[in-house]
């Protein structure tokens, strides 16, 4: 009897996992239709506005201190003048502060390996990796963003 009433509680439960909803993955792509209104599409950017994110984002993201900068660009934004490729650019981005880690950690996969094609080789983010940058620079605003750039391995 006990192991029939084991039996039924294993089945309940397996059950129950079943029915339960399934999160998918956020798409990384998708999120990225936000980013293509200004970096564009193929992530070339505009000119003095909105830098391209191709060498530049591979380099910052194979070190430490760029990919907190990259991690803090889109969850705190940034502004001020930085330079990319050598070129400078002034444009503002303001922080995407709806995305969830995981939804941070996708956008960024997705640069690092559909947009930014040369450069380094692409280490993906994890979702906690994305929560421990953004929560130690909760204080940061997007112009101290900014002033990180160059330290972080911008070129």
């Amino acid at each position: 009897m006990r192991a029939a009433a084991l039996a039924l509680g294993v089945g309940a439960a397996a059950l129950t996992a079943l029915t339960l909803p399934v999160h998918a993955a956020p798409d990384g792509a998708a999120i990225y239709g936000r980013c293509a209104a200004c970096h564009t599409k193929t992530g070339a950017g505009v000119p003095g506005v909105f830098p391209p994110l191709g060498e530049d984002f591979r380099v910052m993201g194979s070190s430490e201190a760029g990919r907190r900068y990259l991690t803090l660009v889109v969850t705190r934004g940034v502004s001020g003048p930085i330079k990319v490729g050598g070129k400078p650019y002034a444009g503002v981005m303001p922080a995407q502060a709806t995305l969830d880690d995981a939804s941070v950690a996708a956008v960024l996969n997705h640069v690092g390996t559909e947009i930014a094609k040369t450069g380094p080789a692409f280490k993906p983010f994890a979702e906690a990796e994305v929560a421990g940058i953004r929560a130690g620079g909760a204080a940061l605003s997007a112009q101290d963003v900014g002033k990180l750039h160059a330290a972080a391995g911008g070129q």
